[in-house]
């Protein structure tokens, strides 16, 4: 029995260091690759695309990178750092050259100084972010200019780097950068909505927007699930909840209550504000669901199926049903309500400035409206 102990020991340590060693001898491999892309793009002719291009790609990169300044030391740094750590790189010593080529390539970020001849860094972000609004722009400054870097914010740049800086300080803020963007991107909705199976609205961050088959959808963007016996299940829709985002509380009806088609029902609460819902249907609370009173995380995974708020007993269904939408009839009303949304979100303040690329929605839109701009998008599409 020792002697097996012992023999397991010696396996266990000779397999961590095979691992240990294989793993050192991949990044070995792995930094060398990115050694020679860098010797190579000093010997490539990229006079075609811009005169002054140097261009530095690595497989499988973290990102595609653009960088621009007029002093070639600056970008060769930033090649140097960047390349090495995982990203393609291309750097120009102009705006004129970087705009040629954001209409030709595709990059997550472009990198800027602020003071430069023919066109600064304010002009390359203005137009960057009219050209290809996907692309992230981060504005490079000194000391002296970091007022105007942060003005450049105002036009969509997504952030400022102050030089002269560290290897370690470009790459822990290159990377901040790429975590946020990638949060951005994870957070976008396709405005596209369909019917779906019920397995599929159990991820409520998928990018689209779902309607359950057999659901029925109220204009106020409440659903609503009927049984044979007139008892309708009662929640907030896939629009209503990722618009919301972030719930905090819920008020439920109380048991028993009588209410009307259009009276209020429930209420969401996120922080100090709300949205009160109406009941779609006329009829009597008859039940409400506990499960979700105590664990209001559950919504996160899907506003449906289980994750009801309250059972009514309808009491004029025949009638009211037709008020209803289903199946098409609901997709065509979604994807009004998203046209309308889209609309609205050109005239209010909604989300941060990043979030605002044309033909997107994003999840927790609301989470940082305005009071104002809040109860508006409550009234237009919820309160009713």
């Amino acid at each position: 029995m020792a002697l097996f102990i012992i023999a397991l020991i010696v396996f266990i340590i000779v397999d961590l260091i095979i691992r240990f060693v294989a793993k050192k001898l991949r990044e070995k491999k792995i930094r060398q690759e990115r050694e020679e892309a860098l010797k190579e793009s000093l010997k490539l002719d990229f006079s075609r695309e811009a005169k002054t291009l140097k261009r530095a790609e690595v497989e499988n990169p973290k990102a595609r990178i653009l960088c621009v300044d007029d002093e070639p030391v600056v970008l060769d740094s930033f090649r140097k750092i960047l390349v090495l750590d995982g990203y393609s790189v291309d750097t120009v010593e102009n705006g004129k050259e970087a705009l040629g080529l954001i209409q030709n390539h595709s990059y997550d970020f472009v990198f800027t100084d602020l003071k430069m001849p023919e066109m600064d860094g304010v002009e390359v972000t203005k137009a960057v972010k009219h050209i290809r609004p996907d692309i992230d722009v981060v504005i490079i400054t000194g000391y002296a200019t970091v007022e105007t870097a942060v003005e450049c914010m105002k036009y969509g740049a997504m952030d400022y780097v102050q030089k002269p800086f560290t290897e370690d300080e470009l790459l822990e803020f290159t990377k901040k950068l790429l975590i946020k963007r990638q949060e951005r991107i994870r957070k976008t909705l396709q405005p596209k909505v369909h019917i779906a199976h019920l397995e599929e609205t159990m991820e409520a961050a998928t990018p689209e927007f779902l309607i359950p088959g057999g659901v029925f959808i109220s204009e106020g963007h409440c659903w609503l699930n009927i049984n044979d016996e007139g008892i309708a299940k009662v929640g907030i829709d896939d629009f209503a909840k990722k618009l919301i985002g972030k719930i905090d509380a819920i008020e439920f009806p109380n048991l028993g209550m009588i209410v009307k088609k259009g009276q209020p029902l429930f209420t969401i609460k996120q922080q100090n504000r709300q949205i009160t819902f109406n009941s779609p249907v006329s009829g009597k609370v008859v039940d409400i669901n506990n499960p979700l009173r105590h664990n209001i995380e559950l919504l996160d995974f899907t506003p449906y199926d289980r994750n009801w708020i309250c059972r009514i007993d309808t009491e004029e269904l025949d009638n009211e049903v037709k008020l209803l939408k289903i199946g098409k009839a609901a997709v065509e009303f979604y994807q009004k309500d998203i046209e309308r949304f889209l609309q609205l979100k050109k005239k209010i303040k909604t989300g941060e400035e990043g979030y605002k690329l044309n033909g997107h929605i994003y999840i927790g839109e609301m989470e940082k409206l305005d009071d104002v701009s809040w109860e508006r998008i409550s009234e237009e599409f919820f309160e009713k």
